[in-house]
């Protein structure tokens, strides 16, 4: 079993590797590893070591925290949010939709297709 901070910091770096559009291959390049292994930091079913997520935090500009962040939450509450979020954005499709959304600026348009999702949604429900 992965441990949940490792997953949680490589949804973190691809997220933030999606967003920032740079490819895995792109990543391995510079860390002079094979994508595959990219692949298992973004699964987090290896580690990244200090070293290495510094590289990857200099590559993506961000700082080494921004992996770490909505690990310290309050409640379990927050922490389920924190982690539907990050799971959700590791989704290239879900950074997609998200991207295309925000760029929409008319609000009633923005309310009429996530009535539109939400009807989509319901008409097939999650298997049990």
């Amino acid at each position: 079993m992965n441990n949940p901070i490792d997953v949680h910091v490589g949804n973190r770096i691809r997220l933030r590797r999606l967003s920032v559009d740079k490819t895995q291959t792109q990543l391995a390049q510079l860390l002079k590893i094979t994508f595959q292994q990219v692949q298992k930091y973004e699964r987090g079913a290896n580690r990244v070591g200090a070293s290495r997520l510094l590289a990857i935090a200099n590559f993506l500009q961000v700082p080494a925290s921004y992996f770490f962040e909505g690990l310290e939450t309050p409640s379990d509450a927050a922490t389920a949010s924190a982690k539907f979020v990050s799971e959700y954005f590791a989704s290239p499709d879900a950074l997609r939709l998200a991207k295309a959304f925000l760029s929409i600026t008319d609000p009633k348009l923005r309310r009429s297709i996530v009535a539109l999702v939400q009807e989509i949604a319901s008409a097939y429900p999650e298997p049990d």
